[in-house]
């Protein structure tokens, strides 16, 4: 066992911290650069985009360092967003903390007046603020006005639709050799719910915008296909930019619309929420066109259920993702129902279940010999011999695979959809026997089919009963958007659905392998953004403004020096204990803590490039808070910049080709709790006064450059 004093001068965990958190510069902002990860000792590298992934991938033994990654892991767990933010804040706030410490500030000043500091700041930034309702109003009432930015953002929708690398869509039941595939009457419970009927192949002539014609006295909304945009019934200008939908063929299209234009354009209690959802989403894409052109294929989906059901819930729970890797990346789409992964062997059994309906068994646990529930007590008073025998050599394991099959048959289960893993030989019986078994299959799922298909999961198979087994769903090979069924090799994509089920599958493709996890982190993590942009009812101005305000915030408090002999003057800092210490130090304290915000807004600024260098990008922050004091309320001057697009504006950015049209928001709840998670982890390791090493490190310790600092124990 080895003890050291850390809390020297040049604090060692808060500069492993800062080291640490340097390695994600690049990660801040909208336009993020990847990076390679490479191990030397194996020469294998991975692609990462995301501090979350940037830390998984590094080896952290310091303690420092492991506890940088629970606070990231916490905040990816709980928000999926803010991440980077975290990091960035902790690197730049250690070093203003170790700033402090060559001032001999005391550590006990540092932590109140950085605590305080941060709580001040919190609550100064409510006034940059917007509700959801607010937000989907100025989207709606923009949209139609003659002289808002909105009429832009209506063209930015129409751009990016023309693009076929951004060119999004739902997936379509392949039902006929034609780019534009007929509508067939059906019901809002039928499959798919009306969603994937009619849809331009992207390999057929680069996605146009089409112009869906609207019943006969509907004058509530309309619709641009692919994007999920519903604008304002007041613009009734009629779209023509496709050639798939010219005035040719426009009598057989408008023919059979009606069921196809209840999905995207359904009526809502307020007319701005169907608008403003789907620009939400585009708002707080931050740049990202594919993740954004998705989620607003999903929101626009579920907007149309949610009049079904009198329900107007973002739910988050059915949506789930696919990712497969060999397809263009212009594949990705919305597909109905469940899409996975299965053997080749199984794709087998599946062409026997096309068009079938299909007797469908859920189970919440693992289908192997083996598997006990958790909590599950073995008796006391029994002695085990052989707890695993070779299911290939004993007869106890060919017993039990004979006895599992035969319930499957005796019940004339088709498919089984499994929570956890699947015996390998179970697995093999089952395909010899035409029966489908999917493990790995998530809660979500699960509860997806037995709620459309009335099956009740079971945990082990002799709690079976014909109760328990349900009906209705189909399989089929997935089917890319051009109508061919895809084999990537060892593993063919399939689809699962069901008559009315909710579910939605994320189809994300891509020829990199590297990139498949980043495409999939990128999409999770603007859907989370607009779940817990709906949760918060509220959302930040985004694109710096928030943290424009905590610097100017800051600066103003550091300028205005506490007077010991006032009592009230310390109503900032609620320590009275510390007064003397706070006093002292505020102007110093507050002045590291701000350096953190300008840090940040800098950083922002280079890697979005709007800004050469981060000298040049510094002098624009203090051009804009040098503005902001002379304006008299910098929340107001803010606020104004932001409305024109001119807050910390550059050449370039995520939306640049857009002009001022699209403003940029962010989640409340997940930014401010990056921040105090940052502040609170460099809190934490300032105040560590000692590291006490244990384990069988004690030889390597005493071998090493810096053991004069142990004290070994």
């Amino acid at each position: 066992m080895a003890f050291r004093d850390v809390n020297a001068r040049r604090h060692i965990g808060l500069q492993q911290l800062s080291s640490l958190a340097s390695a994600g510069r690049t990660l801040l902002g909208p336009m993020k650069s990847c990076k390679f990860i490479v191990d030397e000792s194996t020469n294998q590298s991975t692609l990462i985009c995301s501090a979350v992934r940037l830390i998984e991938s590094l080896d952290l033994t310091s303690a420092a360092g492991q506890l940088l990654n629970e606070a990231i892991q916490a905040q990816n767990k709980e928000f999926k967003t803010g991440m980077s933010t975290l990091l960035f804040l902790t690197g730049a706030w250690s070093n203003a903390v170790l700033e402090c410490l060559q001032q001999n500030v005391p550590v006990s000043a540092i932590v109140s007046v950085m605590s305080e500091g941060l709580n001040s700041c919190c609550e100064r930034v409510q006034c940059l603020q917007v509700s959801i309702h607010d937000v989907n109003k100025e989207l709606c009432s923009s949209s139609v006005g003659p002289n808002t930015f909105t009429s832009k953002t209506c063209q930015i929708g129409r751009d990016s639709l023309l693009n076929p690398q951004s060119f999004l869509y739902f997936q379509k039941d392949i039902s006929a050799p034609e780019e534009v595939i007929p509508i067939n009457s059906c019901s809002h419970q039928e499959d798919d719910c009306n969603f994937n009927k009619c849809l331009v192949s992207p390999l057929a002539g680069f996605g146009s915008v089409t112009s869906h014609v609207k019943p006969a006295g509907d004058k509530s909304t309309s619709v641009i296909s692919g994007s999920g945009v519903v604008t304002s019934s007041c613009k009734k200008q009629k779209l023509t930019y496709s050639r798939y939908f010219s005035t040719l063929g426009e009598s057989h299209f408008s023919s059979q619309q009606g069921n196809f234009q209840g999905y995207l354009s359904g009526q809502s209690a307020d007319p701005c929420e169907c608008y403003g959802l789907g620009h939400l989403a585009m708002t707080l894409s931050h740049g990202n066109q594919t993740s954004m052109k998705l989620l607003q294929s999903i929101v626009a989906y579920q907007q149309e259920r949610a009049e079904c059901s009198g329900s107007s819930q973002f739910k988050i729970a059915e949506i789930v993702t696919c990712c497969l890797l060999g397809l263009p990346e212009s594949y990705s789409c919305i597909s109905p129902g469940f899409v996975t992964l299965v053997s080749p062997e199984q794709a087998t059994v599946i062409q026997y279940f096309e068009d079938k309906a299909l007797r469908i068994l859920l189970m919440d646990g693992d289908l192997t010999e083996r598997y006990r529930h958790l909590g599950f007590n073995r008796p006391c008073n029994v002695r085990t011999i052989l707890e695993h025998p070779s299911l290939q050599e004993g007869r106890a394991g060919d017993l039990w695979l004979s006895s599992t099959l035969d319930i499957l048959i005796s019940f004339e289960v088709n498919l089984v959809l499994v929570k956890g893993n699947v015996c390998e030989n179970l697995m093999e019986r089952c395909i010899a026997n035409s029966i489908l078994v999917i493990g790995s299959v998530t809660g979500d799922v699960l509860s997806a089919f037995g709620e459309v298909t009335s099956s009740q999961p079971v945990t082990y198979l002799t709690q079976l009963n014909a109760a328990c087994v349900g009906s209705g769903a189909q399989v089929e090979l997935w089917k890319a958007c051009d109508g061919r069924a895809m084999d990537l090799g060892e593993l063919v994509p399939v689809r699962i659905k069901a008559q009315g089920i909710p579910l939605l599958t994320a189809v994300l493709t891509t020829t990199v392998a590297s990139k498949m996890e980043l495409i999939e982190d990128q999409f999770w993590t603007l859907v989370y953004r607009l779940h817990h942009a709906l949760n918060d009812k509220k959302v930040f101005l985004g694109g710096g403004a928030v943290e424009l305000l905590c610097l100017s915030h800051i600066q103003m408090l550091a300028e205005q020096p506490l007077q010991p002999a006032n009592k009230d003057a310390m109503k900032e800092f609620h320590n009275p204990w510390l007064a003397a210490s706070a006093t002292e130090y505020k102007s110093v304290v507050l002045q590291a803590l701000a350096s953190g915000w300008k840090q940040y807004l800098s950083v922002v600024m280079c890697n979005t490039a709007k800004a050469a260098s981060e000298l040049e990008a510094c002098t624009s922050v203090d051009h804009h808070l040098k503005k902001a004091a002379d304006c008299g309320s910098p929340s107001a001057y803010i606020l104004k910049e932001f409305r024109r697009g001119d807050l910390l504006r550059g050449g370039s950015g995520p939306f640049a080709d857009h002009g001022e049209g699209l403003k940029v928001y962010d989640n409340v709840t997940a930014k401010t709790e990056a921040w105090r998670r940052a502040l609170d982890l460099v809190l934490l390791v300032l105040q560590t006064d000692a590291e006490i090493i244990t384990g069988p490190k004690r030889n390597q310790l005493l071998n090493s450059h810096v053991s004069s600092e142990f004290m070994f124990l």
